[in-house]
């Protein structure tokens, strides 16, 4: 039997749109045994219990890949990683089938290879390239080959995210963008994702709360989450050091570099209408992980 564990991810980062990926320490784990008979999935709701499911799916798209064959396959789940919340957990999904397959079936795939073909099953690589390396990505697809750069991040950033009970989808947060934009707008959010990528290495908090902010897309994604402005009022107003959507929404992140900020806004979250989990987070350096059981 094999475990595939994978971390959860924050995507775009602000000015980063497309582009930047963070791994953060939450996790989805996934067990793969070969059996005798037919498919078996545990520990997920019963809806995606069938050749559906997305980790399924990419197991068996990585097996025809590599020219093996599967006659029957237990995947048991658990996953921390929230659905629809902006967090990672398709990007999970497919990592954990593409590495569960390779390593069962003794494929022989290298990482990079493993990515390449995650990547073309997702369509992007912004969650797929820290999941994988683990850490803070960079990345772009140059003629449908996606290619990824790691950088360092600094340990004295903390990320404390706010996940509410409700979801958004990523197809609908992209059908608010617009087809283009203001030169001086791309400009601008290029600049700063060239900054933001050295203040995060060096745990520069007016760097990174400067190169943080956007004109490309968080302004439209905004308008899906609910409570968006209170809950920004509420970050901000106390001490948040930065303040960003995570991925497509509707999760919310802040980077501080203090341990008393989640006290601080925990009272004035809980009289929010909506429902907000509030967690602190730190950055996996480590990415998809395997495990003989």
């Amino acid at each position: 039997m094999i475990r595939i564990t994978v971390p959860a991810s924050t995507a775009n980062i602000g000015p980063g749109f497309d582009t930047l990926g963070l791994a953060l320490n939450m996790y989805n784990a996934y067990e793969f045994e070969e059996t005798d008979g037919e498919l078996t999935i545990e520990g997920c709701p019963e809806l995606y219990k069938n050749s559906n499911n997305l980790v399924y799916k990419s197991f068996i798209k990585t097996a025809e890949i590599i020219g093996k064959d599967v006659k029957g396959l237990k995947i048991s789940m658990k996953t921390d990683i929230p659905v629809s919340r902006g967090l990672g957990s398709s990007s999970a999904c497919i990592a954990g089938g593409v590495f569960g397959a390779n390593a069962l079936l003794k494929g022989g795939l290298s990482k990079n290879e493993l990515f390449k073909i995650a990547v073309n099953i997702e369509g992007h690589p912004d969650n797929m390239a820290p999941a994988v390396y683990g850490g803070l990505t960079a990345s772009i697809v140059e003629e449908g080959t996606p290619y990824c750069m790691s950088y360092e991040i600094s340990d004295k950033l903390q990320f404390c995210a706010l996940i509410p009970d409700f979801e958004t989808s990523t197809s609908e947060a992209r059908k608010l963008l617009p087809e283009q934009v203001v030169f001086k707008d791309a400009v601008f959010n290029i600049s700063r994702t060239a900054v933001l990528l050295k203040a995060l290495e060096e745990g520069n908090t007016e760097i990174i709360r400067i190169s943080l902010k956007d004109r490309l897309h968080q302004s439209y994604r905004k308008t899906l989450i609910h409570e968006y402005e209170k809950v920004r009022e509420i970050c901000e107003g106390n001490g948040s050091l930065a303040f960003f959507i995570s991925g497509s929404g509707p999760t919310l992140m802040n980077i501080t570099d203090n341990s008393v900020f989640m006290n601080k806004i925990k009272d004035s979250i809980m009289c929010l209408q909506n429902k907000w989990e509030i967690k602190y987070l730190a950055a996996d350096t480590k990415g998809v992980k395997e495990e003989i059981c």
